[in-house]
């Protein structure tokens, strides 16, 4: 058999693979075949900045060796981020099925070893308070990866698979976003246990809960769909839980997004920082509120007798994909992100999407190509603000002003997992699920999800080990202030 037809047999176990065990044992077997695995070990490479990598792991190396905790602060101290010598540049995706250079890989190993050094070094040299600053302030420069769930409707029960899969393998971040349908699963995510997260994202457990989502009821209501049916739905999930309760049991920062059913309002995100008292179901209902389909919502929270009263009195809200789909700006001024997962089910996107990573386009033609797309985006905005403009019509406003929202969204991510455009998937957006319709959904989630995990780990790795280390030192702080108080005080 030639080579190529080797290569042909391995691919074709690439894309059968019945787990994730095979499919990285099939990518690692193609990338010996291929000659990837030469590639790899090449330091040379104008795709990032080998020079400085190669520099930046001797001198950690050399500050090891040494047992010099102060030198390796300074080291990492000088401007360690998630893009050094950009490391993280996606044309670095497109030599080898699985991994990256070996100088990438042993710079992010020797960084966390270098982080480990530092955290259990001798405190008559660094002392606790000040190993407490470094990782504090480091890791917040450095920043924290997010996941973000965008909308779907029925469709986004893809969302599942894919937590499932970053579950499964301890890649699932603590900041997640969700609008619309993804509101529905990022809000699961933050009031659930890992453990309890493999029962209730279950197709058994969705499918009873969401069964039928949307009924129809006429174009002579508010509404054409009853939403009574989603309301329990969300009601049985999340009870009158608060977005601050939720971070109290599983330390997980959640946002839903929800667009305003006015004019003169911009979207909001609701999570334990900016809302904390908001109840969960209502503001995963307002995100759902997809417009005409379903009736805006008013939102409720907690006062601090613990009494259900309206949040923010005489506004209503809707669907948050149509303002706030992936709103990872204002994810990072929150929470220090610097880099995004994407699980993109939106309509409006999806079909406009690559179905598959591909090496950026060089040349002139792709330079043109997007400066064209640009412009024609840049054109649309311009023609949305000289209709609204224009019109005097306070709801005609408004739907100009949704429209453009639209348009001027980003929505894709530094990773993105994607559903394959097809009719089964197209059926789901509106349609009630079934069991097997949701189960064949959080599979293709898995599998797509699969060829991410490699990526998404090495993006991951040093902002896991700056938190495991820095939540070690925090709980060691609390006991310190602890054993101070006085015992009168304390009684």
């Amino acid at each position: 058999m030639s080579s190529k037809n080797k290569l042909s047999t391995v691919q074709r176990a690439i894309d059968n693979a019945r787990s994730y065990q095979e499919y990285s044992e099939a990518c690692l077997l193609h990338d010996e075949m291929s000659g990837a695995n030469e590639w790899k070990e090449q330091t040379f490479s104008r795709d990032y900045d080998y020079k400085l990598i190669k520099k930046r792991v001797e001198r950690i190396k050399l500050a090891i060796a040494k047992e010099d905790a102060i030198e390796l602060m300074s080291i990492l101290h000088e401007g360690i981020h998630g893009n050094l010598g950009n490391i993280s540049n996606p044309e670095l995706l497109h030599h080898c099925k699985i991994g990256t250079k070996s100088l990438i890989e042993e710079f992010i190993e020797h960084v966390c070893l270098a982080l480990e050094f530092i955290y259990k070094a001798d405190e008559n040299t660094v002392d606790f308070y000040e190993k407490l600053s470094f990782f504090d302030e480091t890791a917040h420069s450095f920043g924290q990866s997010c996941l973000m769930l965008s909308g779907g409707a029925g469709l986004g029960f893809f969302h599942c698979g894919v937590i499932k899969c970053l579950t499964e393998h301890d890649l699932l971040p603590n900041v997640i976003s969700g609008a619309s349908a993804g509101a529905i699963i990022a809000a699961v995510v933050g009031t659930r246990t890992d453990d309890e997260l493999v029962e209730d994202l279950s197709a058994d457990s969705i499918f009873e809960r969401f069964e039928k989502w949307s009924i129809w009821q006429g174009f002579r209501k508010k509404s054409l769909f009853d939403s009574t049916n989603l309301e329990n739905a969300l009601i049985d999930f999340f009870g009158l839980t608060t977005f601050e309760e939720a971070y109290e049991k599983t330390k997980r920062h959640i946002t839903v997004t929800v667009s305003p059913a006015d004019l003169h309002q911009h979207s909001r995100l609701l999570n334990s920082r900016t809302s904390p008292r908001a109840i969960i179901s209502q503001a995963v209902r307002a995100s759902c509120a997809i417009p005409y389909m379903f009736s805006p919502v008013k939102l409720r929270a907690k006062n601090a007798a613990g009494e259900v009263v309206p949040y923010i009195p005489n506004r209503v809200f809707a669907d948050g994909s149509l303002m706030a789909d992936l709103p990872f700006e204002r994810l990072a001024r929150l929470y220090g992100v610097n880099h995004s997962i994407v699980s993109q089910t939106n309509p409006v996107a999806v079909p406009f999407l690559p179905r598959h990573d591909k090496a950026p386009q060089k040349g002139l033609g792709a330079l043109a190509m997007q400066h064209i797309t640009n412009m024609a985006k840049i054109n649309s905005i311009f023609v949305c603000d000289m209709l609204e403009n224009m019109t005097s019509s306070n709801g005609a406003k408004l739907g100009i002003h949704k429209v453009r929202s639209l348009i001027d969204q980003q929505y894709v991510g530094d990773i993105n997992v994607m559903p394959e455009l097809s009719f089964e998937n197209i059926k789901c957006l509106l349609a009630n699920p079934t069991r097997e319709g949701i189960q064949r959904l959080i599979d293709d989630a898995e599998k797509a999800t699969w060829s991410k995990l490699d990526v998404i780990e090495r993006s991951m790795r040093i902002s896991k080990t700056f938190g495991q280390y820095l939540d070690l030192l925090k709980e060691r702080e609390s006991q310190i202030l602890h054993e101070h108080i006085p015992k009168s005080a304390s009684a």
